[in-house]
C-alpha cells in the first residue's frame, strides 16, 4: 500500500471553495484504479494549507493509471484555480505500525 501525501497551499480566501471542490472531486478518487481512500486535512497553524492522503494499492496506480485519466484532469480543473503554489507531492509506506 502507498500513502499519497500532497501538501496544497491555496490562495487566501478560496479555502471553503477549494474544500467543496475537493468533495465534488472526491467521486474521481474512488473509481481511480487501486484506490482505497482520499481525505482532505487543513492545518490548524497555517488555515491555507491542506494535505490530500490518498492510499493507492501501488505507486503506479497514481503516478501512472490516474495521472494519466481524464478524471485527473477533471480533478485538475476543479480545484488547481485555487493553488497559491505547485502542490508538493511525496508517496510514502507505512514501516511501522504502532496500534
Amino acid at each position: 500500500m502507498i500513502l499519497e501525501i500532497a501538501q496544497i497551499d491555496v490562495k487566501a480566501g478560496t479555502e471553503k471553495e477549494f474544500e467543496g471542490q475537493v468533495a465534488k472531486a472526491a467521486p474521481l478518487f474512488k473509481r481511480a484504479k487501486g484506490c482505497k481512500a482520499m481525505s482532505l486535512h487543513r492545518s490548524t497553524e497555517n488555515p491555507s494549507r491542506y494535505r490530500l492522503f490518498v492510499q493507492w494499492e501501488t505507486l503506479e496506480n497514481h503516478t501512472v493509471d490516474f495521472r494519466n485519466s481524464a478524471d485527473f484532469a477533471e480533478w485538475r480543473k476543479l480545484v488547481s484555480h485555487c493553488f497559491d503554489t505547485a502542490p508538493m507531492v511525496e508517496h510514502v509506506s507505512e514501516v511501522v505500525h504502532g496500534f
